[in-house]
């Protein structure tokens, strides 16, 4: 089992999860941020820190799409260890739904 993140993220990049990471396994996008399965170590410590309910474990249903893009991203994206205030308008786009196809960014966040 591992953990990974799912489009509530999306334009909401909170960190309060990267904080608390163990194994600093955050990776950070322009508008989200995954965590790379192979690193994770499935202690669970960033799921309720997260304030949009956007980490899950991988073994809840229909998550397969999500571990896949959070394994191909963890590659390409730099490492985050530290929290950052969120985007200025993530409330705004806190329930929104569909997200991924309206706004998910292949881009690099800034990392460390």
């Amino acid at each position: 089992m591992t953990y990974i993140v799912n489009d509530n993220c999306i334009k909401c990049k909170h960190t309060d999860c990267v904080e608390v990471c163990p194994v600093d396994c955050f990776y950070e996008g322009e508008n989200m941020l995954v965590i790379h399965p192979d690193e994770c170590i499935d202690c669970g410590v960033c799921e309720p820190e997260c304030p949009v309910d956007a980490i899950k474990a991988d073994t809840e249903p229909g998550l397969e799409k999500w571990l896949q893009l959070n394994r191909e991203f963890a590659e390409k994206w730099p490492n985050i260890t530290a929290k950052r205030d969120a985007p200025p308008d993530a409330e705004k786009y806190k329930d929104e739904t569909g997200k991924f196809e309206k706004y998910f960014s292949p881009k690099p966040g800034e990392g460390d």
